[in-house]
Order: structure tokens, then sequence, then C-alpha cells
């Protein structure tokens, strides 16, 4: 017989061990949930921070328009000049980006590194909002006692972030685009996604051969047009080559991609052309000095459309990772996005909404109610289309640019041709 005492010795640590396992699993479920609140916090703070950025657009665009009215009482700092004329207009949308800028570049040094939900950062970027509302504050105020000779060579840098800021929003559209082609037509082609996407592609070439019409119709009409006509016979040039590139038979890429490509060509040397000032007789969309709705709305719209590419832009952190890292497993504590590129990209865009707002021109103010107005703007986007065109064609070719040739692979030795 069995003895009593070392029974319940042996139930008494099966028991333990039982209970070991219930803490345990306990534990997990507790990280788990932690994990999944802030994940969830870290979601909604990004919708938090666009939204700081867009009454940061909103107050931009008073201070260039209206502010020297509305503040004309109010008196000045000595940075701002004789009545406040070095705070208003141009260099008022540059001191409102300039604090734009420290904000969130103040974000990124303090987020770049962060890789964990755990970590004292992941806090920092999705809490203390109160913290972070004076911080702001601060920021966007400083910029107001700052001289204006600073002002100045601040503005010249932000040409070239918002330059960097359309090279990251292209990459961005193109590897969405590639994704969507990818999606409605994988490898296996089933009938339902072939005929899904050769109804978006039929789609998306007419539109764009519809605007190609448009444009020569309301933008080249006479042949005095000389620019124009460039800019337009120029796209579909590009059009015409992504086209056969997409069919050459090492590329096949379809042209589901290559359609919806053309497509957004087409929009940016549409919307370089509509930028050309209104006085040009070659703008068919002539603005009279009165505003009315038109001219609001559209404004509006384009605000609205700097939020949402910035945005956009600043969450797509994968399409700029390195193709070695892209593979690697994303654990459960892993922060959503990468925060450190999210507010750099924001504080890019704070560059890019300087210069939509003010032109591209340091020398003169843009006119009430207008945007990214002027032959400044147009090359900007014609440049911009054309770079987006050279990016897409790259990523057509670089596969096959990339393979090794076959006089370049090893040969095998005599020795082991004989065995």
């Amino acid at each position: 017989m069995s003895d009593p005492r070392v029974r319940s010795l042996q139930i008494s640590d099966g028991d333990l061990e039982v209970a070991q396992l219930d803490e345990l699993i306990k534990e997990i479920e507790q990280k788990s949930l932690f994990y999944y609140k802030e994940k969830n916090k870290s979601l909604r703070a990004r919708y938090v921070y666009g939204t700081i950025f867009l009454i940061i657009n909103l107050c931009a665009w008073f201070i260039r328009d209206y502010a020297q009215k509305a503040l004309s009482l109010l008196p000045y700092v000595s940075s701002c000049g004789p009545e406040g004329s070095h705070c208003f207009s141009t260099l008022g949308v540059l001191r409102v980006s300039l604090g734009c800028f420290i904000f969130f570049l103040i974000m990124f040094l303090s987020t770049w590194n962060t890789m964990k939900l755990h970590e004292a950062q992941n806090s920092w970027h999705s809490d203390n909002w109160i913290f972070k509302f004076l911080l702001l504050v601060v920021a966007m105020v400083a910029p107001f006692f700052i001289p204006q000779l600073y002002i100045q060579i601040y503005g010249e840098i932000a040409r070239v972030g918002a330059g960097i800021f359309l090279g990251l929003q292209l990459v961005s559209v193109i590897e969405f685009i590639t994704w969507w082609n990818d999606y409605w037509m994988p490898h296996d082609q089933s009938k339902q996604s072939c005929s899904f996407g050769l109804v978006m592609s039929t789609v998306f070439y007419i539109g764009s051969v519809c605007g190609i019409a448009v444009m020569y119709y309301f933008y080249a009409a006479s042949t005095a047009c000389v620019l124009n006509i460039f800019f337009i016979s120029w796209t579909v040039v590009l059009l015409i080559l992504m086209i056969l590139m997409s069919l050459h038979s090492k590329v096949n890429r379809g042209l589901q991609s290559s359609g919806i490509m053309a497509s957004y060509i087409v929009f940016l040397c549409w919307s370089a052309i509509r930028s050309e000032p209104s006085h040009t007789k070659c703008n068919a969309h002539t603005q009279n000095d009165h505003t009315d709705w038109i001219t609001i709305l559209s404004f509006l719209i384009a605000i609205g459309a700097i939020v949402i590419a910035t945005f956009s832009t600043g969450i797509d952190s994968e399409s700029f990772r390195f193709e070695f890292r892209k593979d690697e497993t994303k654990e459960e504590d892993n922060i959503p996005y990468s925060y450190g590129f999210f507010h750099l990209v924001f504080s890019l865009g704070a560059m890019y909404f300087a210069m939509l707002f003010i032109s591209w021109n340091l020398a003169h103010s843009a006119r009430k109610w207008s945007i990214d107005v002027g032959w400044t703007s147009t090359w900007v986007k014609i440049v911009n289309e054309w770079f987006a065109a050279a990016i897409y064609l790259w990523k057509l070719i670089a596969p096959i640019v990339r393979q090794p040739r076959i006089h370049e692979q090893p040969q095998p030795t005599t020795g082991e041709v004989s065995r």
C-alpha cells in the first residue's frame, strides 16, 4: 500500500503546477489586453496629430489672408517689423510652418527608435496630451520672436524639405498602385480577379484619354500655347512608354497598374497647368477679382488634400523599409506603425504646406483664397510628374536590370563536368 503522505504530497505538487499554469495564462491575457489597449491608443493618436496638422494649416491661411486686419489693434514684437508686416502674408505663413516643423521634429527625435509598446516613448507618443499641447503652443509662438532674416533662411530650407516630401509621397503612391495591382491581379489569376482587373484597366485608360482630350481642348486650343502643348504631348509620350513597358515580354506587369499610373500622371499634368497664373491667355479658368463659392470650395478641398497626403504618407512606413526588413516577423508587442517616420513626414509636410500657401515664392504674397498658383508651382508639379513616371518605369525594369547575366554566372570547372 502506498503511503498517504506521499499521495498528498503528489496532489499538492499537481495543484501547484495547475496554479502556476493559471497564473501564466492570466499574465499572458493581461499582457495581450495591455498591448491591445496600447495599440488602440496609438492608432487614435495619429488622428489627433492629423487634426492638429489641419488646424495649423487653417491658422497659416488665416495669418496669410486676414490676420493683418483682425490683429491690427494688438501690439507687435520688434521681430515683426513696422506694423507687424513681417508676421503676416508670406513671412507669417513661414513662421507658422516653422512652429509646426519644430513641434513634429521634437516628436520625431523623441520617438524615432521606438519599437515596443511597453517602452516609454510609446506612452509619450500616445498620451501626455496636456504637456504636448503646451509644447505645441510654445513651438507655434516662438517663431514670431525670430528675426526676419532667419525666417527667410528657413523658407529656403523649406523648399528642399517640401521637395523631399513630394518624393516620399510619390514613392508611397507608386507602392500603393503596385499593391493594388498585386491584390486584384494575383499570380494565380482567377477569373473573377482578372475580370475586375480588366474592367478597372479600361476605366482608368478611358479616364486618361478623356483627360488628355479635355486638356488639349481647354488649355492648348491655340498654337500660341506652346508650353501647354508641350506639357500635354510629353504626358502622352510618357503614357505610351509606360504601356509598352508594362506589356513587354520580360516585364509582363499587365495593364492595370499602368492604367492607374496613367490616370495619376494625367492628373499631375492637369494640376500643373491649372497652377498657371490666371492672367495667362492659355488658362481657360481665369480667376476673377471677387471670391466665389467655387474658389472657396476648391481652396478647402486643397487643404484637405494636403492633410490627407501627409497623413497617408506618414502611416506608410512599410514602403520605405529595406527588402530584408520587410520579411521580419511582427510580434504582439510591436508598435503598429513607425512613430519616428510618422512625425518626420509631418515635419516635412509643414514645409510642404508653407510652399503651397506662398506658391513656392518667397518674394511675393499669394492672393486671397489661392493655393499653389504661379509659374514656380507649375514647374514643380511638372517635374513631379516626370519624376513619378521615371520612378514607375524604374520599378518595371529594375528586376530585369538586376538579374545576373548568363556570362556572369559561375561556370562549372573541368573536374565538375567530368564527374
